[in-house]
């Protein structure tokens, strides 16, 4: 990428979107394009294609995606499923017919087999069944991964797919309905300890093991990546380390100074049992994580506390 590029954020407000913004920002990119959904509906296939004709962005960070947590995926399996290939589906091929000279399209973790080898390799990917507490999801995100590999083989395109742990930070969803782990916990302790509740339920067993990877980190990467990537085989971004979620949960607690009980109800799905990348593609090329889970935890909470309309 040039300075003087014209970039393309869609999704700036997510949690990925408005990192990316900060880590173009910090390094000089000012020429960027960012748009609200009032201002562009990525649902709408015909205000994509003229917003692209006439913008006409060099390069695309594909970040934009209906997302949430297992309740989520668990309610709207048809939202997760229609609105995120068409939303795909329309960035992608306006993308290409404007002349981008390259795009990054966000995958996500959960593409991967439930039951695949762990840490899980980018070769894992369609060799078993998906999880089912996210399987709409995935299948959307698989097809995006597929359709930038078909622009790139059948086109020359060069857009690139990426991978990303489990994602959080400030910017986050902290709704009660589409909020993933951390949030989740984060609003659950916060809120308790403001009622002075003497407990917090959380779902499942608390024993699946995870990979976090706070998004400036995440940001840092897929920047690296547009200058430095041009395959269009997927490529994982994370930190290669994993953490069970009752640890996970008594980490939070200590940040947020929740003093009460944790409990956990195992009759709700715990998702795969363990999920943890295996990076060594992406350290080969040079790139590192910079923010442990630790301090990362402590700059959500900061951000949550000073955005939180909840007290």
């Amino acid at each position: 990428m040039n300075y003087t590029d014209k970039i393309y954020v869609a999704g700036h407000r997510g949690l990925v979107g408005s990192a990316i913004v900060r880590a173009l920002q910090k390094d000089g990119f000012s020429n960027l394009i960012l748009k609200s959904h009032e201002e562009l509906d990525l649902l709408d296939s015909r205000a994509v294609a003229t917003f692209f004709s006439k913008e006409k962005p060099t390069c695309v960070f594909l970040a934009a995606a209906k997302v949430g947590g297992i309740h989520a995926n668990k309610a709207d399996p048809v939202g997760m499923l229609f609105d995120n290939l068409a939303i795909q589906n329309n960035v992608i091929k306006s993308a290409y017919e404007s002349g981008v000279s390259k795009l990054l399209f966000l995958g996500s973790t959960c593409i991967y087999p439930r039951l695949a080898p762990q840490p899980t390799p980018e070769s894992a990917l369609l060799t078993g069944e998906f999880e089912e507490t996210n399987k709409s999801y995935a299948i959307a995100k698989v097809a995006g991964i597929g359709l930038c590999q078909a622009y790139a083989k059948q086109y020359g395109a060069k857009f690139i797919s990426v991978i990303p742990a489990n994602c959080y930070g400030p910017g986050d969803s902290f709704d009660a309905e589409k909020a993933h782990v951390i949030p989740m916990l984060m609003r659950k302790f916060h809120d308790a300890k403001v009622s002075g509740a003497s407990n917090v339920t959380s779902w499942g067993s608390g024993e699946p093991m995870r990979e976090f990877l706070y998004s400036d980190d995440l940001a840092s990467a897929a920047l690296f990546l547009m200058e430095k990537y041009d395959n269009p085989e997927i490529i994982n971004i994370g930190t290669g380390e994993e953490i069970r979620i009752k640890e996970l949960a008594e980490a939070i607690k200590d940040v947020v100074g929740f003093e009460g009980e944790i409990l956990w109800d195992a009759s709700k799905p715990d998702g795969a049992p363990r999920r943890i990348l295996d990076v060594q593609k992406l350290h080969a090329l040079g790139w590192k994580h910079s923010v442990s889970l630790t301090e990362g935890l402590q700059k959500t909470y900061e951000w949550y506390r000073e955005s939180n309309p909840h007290g």
